[in-house]
This record gives structure tokens, sequence and C-alpha cells, in this order.
């Protein structure tokens, strides 16, 4: 799923080619992608685009008028752009907007449709859709901290839940769990000081340092390898592979379509974290620790 760093790529990749563009017509070839029925996706066209709005992991095109058009692209919704005259090329879209400097199209990836698309008729009802969660680069450390000891869950549930911070999710969570030294797995609530401080502060210096690489990535161009999967990451998708700190081979938890990857040396104190779905499995032939591992 498009986390901070991507939405925030995208919607300046946007700014550049619709912000004060007219939008001349749009189409949808889903049924199920369009999730409001007023106003209708007609009521946009001839409108010209007033601001782009992040809202947590959604993307927020303003219309004159406070129309808002809202796109969530969920895990594999992504969007391209077509200049205009440009040849169409690549995977069917689900929706095309065609505005007078071009069009930007959106595709999902696989058979489930999870993308969404909302029209909205007012800022208010563009703040509706906004989960709640914290703003973190902006946020002070004082309201980091009291949001993240108001429920005690794991630190991975509460990096990526909507309703607490806003804009991080799987991918992303575990690049700052990794650079904090802390484990996935432990408790909000039972977080000394020191840790909580080290969170923060990487929270605070993880994010915008992959806003710049994504944005170099890029270039003059609009963003298409938007992926979770990135080889510059430290643990992320690198499950086997070595920690680029410690050189310890990188773990994984898998839980329906997500999975948390972590180094057990920098993170665990050396601890394998059981898989809900291979240590059943193995049962007292699941290996709990590095030494075990090797």
């Amino acid at each position: 799923m498009p986390e901070l760093p991507d939405i925030t790529v995208y919607l300046e990749a946007l700014e550049q080619r619709v912000l004060g563009a007219r939008l001349e017509s749009a189409r949808i070839t889903h049924p199920f992608l369009l999730r409001t029925f007023e106003p209708t996706l007609s009521a946009l066209h001839g409108k010209r685009v007033t601001g782009l709005r992040r809202v947590g992991k959604r993307v927020a095109l303003g219309f004159e008028g406070d129309l808002w058009l809202v796109l969530h692209l969920m895990i594999a919704g992504r969007l391209h752009w077509f200049a205009a005259g440009a040849r169409k090329t690549g995977r069917a879209a689900l929706a095309y907007f065609v505005f007078d400097t071009g069009t930007l199209t959106l595709t999902e990836a696989g058979t489930k449709r999870r993308a969404s698309l909302y029209v909205l008729g007012s800022s208010a009802g563009l703040a509706e859709q906004d989960p709640g969660g914290l703003e973190v680069l902006t946020a002070s450390y004082e309201d980091f901290r009291q949001r993240l000891l108001a429920e005690n869950h794991t630190l991975k549930r509460s990096l990526t839940d909507p309703h607490t911070f806003s804009g991080i999710g799987n991918a992303y969570s575990d690049e700052i769990l990794h650079r904090a030294r802390l484990s996935p797995i432990a408790l909000t609530q039972k977080l000394d000081e020191a840790a909580l401080r080290r969170l923060h502060e990487c929270v605070r210096t993880v994010l915008p340092e992959w806003i710049e690489r994504l944005r170099a990535e890029a270039g003059a161009e609009f963003p298409e390898d938007v992926t979770a999967f990135r080889p510059g990451m430290a643990v992320h998708g690198r499950f086997g592979k070595p920690c680029p700190v410690c050189g310890a081979p990188v773990q994984r938890i898998r839980y329906a379509d997500n999975e948390t990857n972590y180094c057990p040396r920098c993170q665990t104190g050396g601890r394998i974290l059981a898989d809900r779905s291979l240590s059943r499995l193995l049962k007292d032939d699941w290996p709990r620790t590095l030494d075990e591992l090797g």
C-alpha cells in the first residue's frame, strides 16, 4: 500500500500536472470503485483543480466549488500519468480522468478490487475521510508520546493504525522499528523514555529520507515504480538477506496479506519471533534464537 512517502511524491507530481487544469471527463470501468453517489462523478466535469491534499494514505484532489475527488489506493492501486496526446499503455485502468493537460489513470494489480473512489461535496465531507491519525512529521514529541501510550498495543500495530498515526503502513513501520532497534511486538506501554524518544526520532528521519529518495528516483517523471519492496530498504521484504547493520539474516512474521520483517540481532536480542503458521507446523523444531537458526 502506498504510504506517506509514496503519497507525498504522488501529490507533488500531480501538482505539477493538474493544479489549475480543467477536468474534461471522468470514466470508471469497475462498478464497485465509486463508493459515493452524491455529488455524481460528472459534477467534476469542467471544473479546475484548486488544490491537492494527503488524507492519511488517500490522495485528495480539490476542485472549484469545494468539490473533492478522493482516491484510496489500498494495497495494489497505482496512479499513472499520460501527457496530452500520449498513447496509453500498460494495464487496463479502473478509472480514467482526462484533464486538458493529460490523463490520470488508476489501475489495480490482481483480482481483488479494494481500491476506492469518492466524490465529496465539501471540505467538511473530506474531513470525515480522515481516520484521525497524528501527523507524525509535524507532531511534537509529547503529542507523539501521548498518542502512542494511549493504548497498550504492539509497536507494529500502533505505528500502522491509521487512527493512531497518519500515513505509516507495513513497509515503513518495519524500517522505522529497525532503525530504532525495537521489536515489532514490544508493547507500547512497556517502553522506557529512551526507547520512546528514539522511536520518535526515527519516525522523523526515516520517512523524510524516503521522501527524498523517491523524489530523486522519479526526477521530473511521474512516479511509476511505486512499490512496498525497495532495494534500499534495510529489512522490509528482505527475508533471509543479511541485515545491513549486523549481517544477521532478516526474519519475518507472516499474517493475512502482510508480513513483518525484522532483524533478530538488532531488534529482539537474538530471539526469533514465532510465525503463526510455520511455528505451529514445526512446533519444537521452530528455531527460537539466531544460534538455533544457524
